[in-house]
């Protein structure tokens, strides 16, 4: 039967949106740009190309850098997908062991440049980032510019959920609607690329469920006996069997995280009451939840709370914002905006 995405309510925690604003009117009003936290060691059998985008989906720059490349598309990789409607810079690597590499720019295309090409040892992989760096900005605002700077000074001070953004779900939640056909064995998804959209789609629709009844308890941003707690900046964390201070402390100061499922096959490592939340609202999800246990996915972590950096905010002109800010890997700038203002797009 179709999933009821609408029946899982995603609550704010600084309270209702203070204003609303026009969000990419042009491309140029959503800026990404990729960041890394290694070097390029300047040699091996992969080309590493940072690559400048306008409009363009990110699978399908891929696959015009495999036709330039003479390869196969899989001989092509990135470590994530980048919104279509916006301008973004960012990291694709391509296989070319025992290979000269092309000319880039030789087939110059209108919505895709190669800035930079540097040889590496290995593949970029999904997730190889440090962050994204994001340049945004809101037209025609009806919020008052004083109480807009302080919502933004509050949520860079608290951080907001870490929810996934709506475009994870797809137009209408239609990857979720195809999820549940796959996971249910009513279609066969051959594309491997769609597949994975759609086991995303409803792995991040249970661990937005479960963060939303964290929200709806306060507890979305302070440990609880059980939690499995994430050592800030990595994927390290460990179980805390019970909290005391020194735990909360490091919570309260952002260095450690709680952490929500991503399901798959295996143990929850949460405990407790923790435990039994993530269960029961799995249980409301099954087609979902016995899928992804035999989709050939593992059970994994994701912070509960998404830290902001380098936040920062300008009126350049009447009725205009413009929002600098960065973000750790994986996480959504739709999902910050929605603690600040409706973002209406054309």
């Amino acid at each position: 039967m179709p999933i009821d995405f609408d029946a899982v309510s995603l609550p704010h925690i600084h309270g209702q949106p203070i204003g609303q604003g026009r969000l990419r009117a042009i491309p140029e009003d959503f800026q990404v740009r990729e960041e890394l936290d290694f070097t390029l060691d300047g040699s091996g059998e992969h080309v590493w190309l940072w690559v400048r985008k306008r409009g363009a989906n990110t699978d399908w720059v891929a696959r015009q850098l495999a036709r330039q490349a003479g390869v196969a598309p899989n001989a092509v990789s990135y470590a994530g997908l980048k919104d279509r409607h916006a301008v973004t810079e960012q990291w694709f690597s391509v296989h070319l062991p025992g290979k000269a590499d092309p000319d880039w720019n030789a087939d110059p295309h209108p919505d895709f440049a190669v800035l930079k090409a540097v040889r590496h040892s290995r593949k970029l992989r999904r997730g190889a980032l440090s962050g994204n760096a994001f340049r945004i900005t809101l037209r025609d605002l009806d919020g008052d510019p004083a109480e807009l700077a302080a919502r933004i000074e509050r949520i860079a001070a608290l951080g907001v959920p870490n929810y996934f953004g709506e475009q994870r779900f797809g137009h209408d939640a239609h990857n979720l609607t195809r999820a549940e056909a796959l996971l249910s064995g009513r279609e066969k998804v051959r594309d491997r690329h769609q597949r994975g959209l759609y086991l995303s789609a409803a792995r991040s629709a249970l661990f937005n469920a479960v963060l939303a009844q964290r929200v709806a308890a306060g507890s979305w941003n302070t440990a609880l006996p059980g939690d499995v707690l994430m050592l800030a900046g990595s994927h390290s964390n460990f179980v805390a069997d019970t909290v005391d201070d020194a735990l909360r402390r490091r919570v309260a100061e952002g260095d450690l995280h709680p952490t929500g499922p991503l399901w798959g096959a295996g143990e929850l490592r949460s405990a407790g009451a923790v435990r039994e939340l993530e269960e029961r609202v799995a249980a409301a999800w099954p087609v979902f939840r016995d899928g992804l246990a035999t989709a050939g996915l593992e059970q994994e972590r994701r912070a509960l709370r998404l830290p902001i950096g380098a936040m920062a905010l300008e009126f350049p002109a009447p009725r205009t914002a413009v929002l600098d800010f960065r973000l750790p890997a994986g996480a959504y700038a739709t999902t910050v905006l929605r603690e600040w203002i409706s973002a209406v797009e054309d």
